[in-house]
């Protein structure tokens, strides 16, 4: 990622975690607040944002599922990761206490990832659509009875009192975000000679052809060139239903050529094939990984 960020898109209101993830992440960025996936993405392609934020998996939830389908049509490449600790709180009006509490509103991955903590204090869970709308509702109600599970953040914007930290069950909660950018003045590839390729992860898209045992023909390239696939993700275009589509990440750049080797082998097997970015590794991956 090589150009300067000043305008980042994201899914949901002021106060989601989204929207703290590229606070963290970018700094003292302007924020452009989004309904949806696509319209976070197409504001880059327009050009009302130079770069859009995206989360695609949680490690309680797994994956974003909407995301996957977007990624081949957008003519955006993933510049980058970032993996964000999710710390969920439990937000209520100023004159609230934790006691007084019966209803709390959330959107349903973060209502999830809290059941435990719900369920002790013997509270109903509402769903949302967005845990900052629901930091908001629970503003706009000033009912000391209901409370919203969302970020410190929220609670900044709209006001609110914390009335827990560190809501959450499972204490490694943690999603991964894309960054996109348009492809236009960034380099196609980045690396140098002294770069290590294990630090970099290339992402593409691929489905297969219609013959048996095509995906097992597409993935032998990668085993026989020595290439660790990492990701391999199946859903059903719902425009064709005689074929599955992959989402997929490797480790390795594209300019190797044991990389280059694989996915000549791919695309004799697949019917499309796209490359959606090559991009360091985030600093978390790598601890994991070594």
């Amino acid at each position: 990622m090589n150009k300067a960020v000043k305008k980042v898109s994201f899914q949901g209101e002021l106060g989601a975690y989204s929207h703290l993830a590229l606070s963290k992440f970018f700094g003292d960025v302007e924020a452009i607040a989004c309904l949806d996936f696509k319209q976070a993405m197409d504001k880059v392609v327009l050009g009302s944002a130079d770069t859009a934020m995206i989360p695609v998996e949680n490690s309680q939830w797994g994956r974003v599922t909407d995301v996957h389908f977007l990624l081949p049509k957008i003519d955006l490449v993933i510049v980058g990761e970032y993996f964000h600790r999710v710390q969920h709180k439990l937000l209520g009006c100023k004159d609230s206490n934790i006691n007084d509490i019966t209803h709390v509103y959330s959107h349903p991955q973060a209502l999830g990832q809290c059941l435990s903590k719900i369920s002790s204090l013997g509270i109903t869970a509402v769903p949302a659509y967005d845990t900052a709308g629901a930091a908001r509702l629970i503003a706009d109600k000033k009912d000391i009875t209901q409370a919203a599970i969302a970020s410190e953040l929220a609670a900044e914007i709209y006001g609110l009192k914390i009335l827990a930290s560190d809501f959450e069950d499972a204490g490694n909660n943690t999603t991964r975000f894309i960054i996109m950018q348009k492809s236009d003045g960034l380099e196609k590839n980045d690396m140098h000679l002294e770069d290590n390729c294990s630090d970099y992860i290339t992402a593409f898209f691929f489905a297969t052809r219609n013959i048996p045992a095509s995906l097992y023909k597409v993935l032998g390239g990668f085993a026989t060139n020595g290439v660790n696939m990492i990701r391999l993700e199946s859903y059903q275009d719902p425009d064709k239903f005689q074929s599955s589509c992959f989402y997929a990440e490797i480790i390795g750049h594209t300019k190797e050529l044991r990389v280059e080797n694989a996915f000549q082998e791919l695309s004799f097997f697949a019917s499309e094939f796209k490359i959606l970015g090559t991009f360091k590794a985030d600093s978390f991956r790598i601890s994991q990984i070594k």
